[in-house]
Order: structure tokens, then sequence, then C-alpha cells
């Protein structure tokens, strides 16, 4: 008959673990941490804070990017489980060194830094260009549909709220009137369940009519009005393989030779073909607001190779080629993917 080794589950085993042995040199975590410590400028959240006098100490900034910007290179995005991390995993424990921020204040980090966010990434963006990671001669644009915290259910014109709003409205009629013919019932539970559906019906129309009231129809670009959300109207109705969502097209730009980001933006668009514009227009800025002044030319030049590649001359590659327009093309470019 076969023997195994015992298993005492019943047993103690205390694990010594010093948090600045396990961010190793060389890997992502150690560059994360050495440059949000020693790199950036992040004097630009104590604006956020009015704690020096009266009222608890706060979480570091450093901290909460650390672990935020390591989670989301792990694909971690909910809230709730970088929470988590912070308690099981070692490194996310080493970079917040055991602080265990709550997910309601890792939340609240993310939604309310949108005034530090642009200084943070020209910073970064400053870094790498010191670094010679940005080539500066060639950038790939491409972009990802992603679900909003919207339903695609309340989407429409004003027309098309207005009829929704009309159907709502004669379901919740039609609804009352069977309570109001089984009324010799009141005690009967599917009675009041009809009552409260009701009721929530005409919430859901007094909720359109609402927005009807404030709000228009967002204009076309062929003068025909788009589908506006009650919910998120800065979002869209989009098709993706998927199946259709009610969300946001996130385009970012990006250098070829070390794909450093230069430029991201959310649009709410389903089509990507007019945002080439505004993100060359992004990057732009950035690269201005670094020290680079006009990094890209103002002609966009059609691609003859592919409908859906357009190719931008930056000045820096201009100056070095000169003899055609066909070598111009072939050496610089902006891909649109």
């Amino acid at each position: 008959m076969a023997r195994y080794k015992d298993v005492h589950y019943d047993q103690d085993k205390f694990i010594p673990v010093s948090f600045h042995k396990q961010i190793l040199p060389g890997t992502f975590e150690y560059t994360l941490s050495y440059m949000i410590d020693h790199e950036l400028d992040l004097s630009v959240f104590d604006d956020r804070y009015r704690n020096d006098e009266t009222g608890a100490p706060a979480f570091n900034p450093a901290v909460l990017l650390k672990i935020i910007l390591y989670a989301y290179s792990r694909g971690i995005t909910s809230s709730r489980k970088i929470e988590q991390a912070c308690r099981e995993n070692i490194i996310f424990m080493a970079l917040s060194a055991d602080s265990q921020p709550h997910f309601t204040t890792i939340a609240d980090f993310i939604c309310t830094m949108d005034e530090q966010i642009v200084p943070l990434f020209r910073n970064i963006l400053m870094i790498c260009d010191e670094l010679k990671l940005i080539g500066g001669d060639m950038f790939a644009i491409d972009g990802c549909k992603l679900p909003g915290n919207a339903s695609k259910s309340w989407s429409g014109t004003k027309w098309e709220l207005k009829q929704k709003k009309k159907k709502l409205e004669k379901a919740a009629r039609a609804m009352l009137k069977r309570h109001r013919e089984d009324d010799a019932r009141p005690d009967d539970e599917q009675v009041q369940r009809e009552v409260q559906a009701a009721q929530a019906i005409k919430e859901k129309a007094r909720k359109i009519q609402r927005w009807l009231d404030d709000n228009d129809d967002k204009p076309g670009k062929s003068g025909k009005p788009k589908k506006s959300n009650i919910t998120d109207n800065d979002s869209a109705k989009m098709k993706t393989s998927k199946g259709v969502i009610q969300g946001y097209d996130g385009v970012a730009c990006v250098g070829a030779e070390h794909q450093v980001i230069v430029h991201g933006e959310a649009f709410g668009e389903a089509q990507e073909h007019d945002l080439l514009q505004p993100m060359i227009q992004g990057a732009d800025a950035h690269f201005q607001a670094i020290g680079h002044q006009d990094m890209f030319m103002r002609d966009c030049l059609p691609c003859t190779h592919h409908e859906k590649c357009l190719k931008i001359l930056t000045k820096r590659r201009h100056a070095r080629s000169r003899s055609s327009l066909d070598d111009r093309n072939r050496h610089h470019r902006v891909i649109w993917i």
C-alpha cells in the first residue's frame, strides 16, 4: 500500500519580509518606484489637502501613484482589486509599505486627479526625452473601444427619447389600471409588485423628461443629430467585435522606437476617422510644453500605400531630407492603424 508524507495544517510559519528587498533593480516596479520618488514633482498634489494643522494625515500621493500605475501595468483597473492586492500581493505590499489604502481612497484619488495628471505626464515625457527614448521620426496612433458606465438603452435622439418616454408612460398607466381593478384583493403580493413596478417605470419617464428639458441634440457631421445618452452624454454608442456598447474610444499616440506614449485621450466618438487631428494637436501640445516647438508640420499627406495610413512630416525629418516629396513620405510618418 502506498505511503505519503504527513501533512499538518495546524502549524504556523513566520516569514520575515523586508519590503525594500522585494523591489529588485532591473524590474518595472523598481523603475516605477525610483522615478516617482526621485524624478517626479509631486508638489502638485499638495493643494488637494487642508490638513496641515487639523485633520488626519493623508495617504502619500507617491504611494497611491505607485500601486495604481503598477496595477494598471498588470491589467488591474478595479479599485477593490487594487485594495485586495495591497493585502495579498508582496510587491503591492512593498510598493505601498503595507499601508493598505481603502478602495474608496484609491477610487477618489483616481477620479479627482484630472488637474494633476497633465503636468505629471509631461514630466515623465520630459524624462523620456532626456533619455533619448522618443525618436521623433515615426509615431503610431491606434484606438480601442472601451465600455462606459452607462447603459445603451438610455441612448437616442430627442425624438427617440420622447417616444421612449411615451411608451413608458403608457406601460405605467396600464399597470396602474390593472391595480385599480384588483383593489378587491389588497393583500395580493402580485398586485403590490405591479404597483412598485409601475412606480419605477414612471420614475424612468420622469428621468427622461428632466433630461429633455435641460439638453439638446448633439449635432452630427451630416446635419443629422447624433444619439445622446441620458446617463453619460459624453459617451457614444459604438459597434465592437463583441456587439454594440455605450462607451468611449481610447486613442494613444506612441513613439515607434521605444513605444513611449506621447499622448492619450478618450473620445465619445463612434468613428475614428475624425480623431487624427485632435491626437496630433494633443501630442504637439505636450512636445511644446517640454521644449520641442512645432514637432509636427501642419500638412497631412495622404498615404498612397494604404487608405488608413496618414503621414505627417516633422520638422526634424523635414530638415534632414528635402530631396523630394516621395522621400519625405517614405522616411517619416504617423501611422493610423
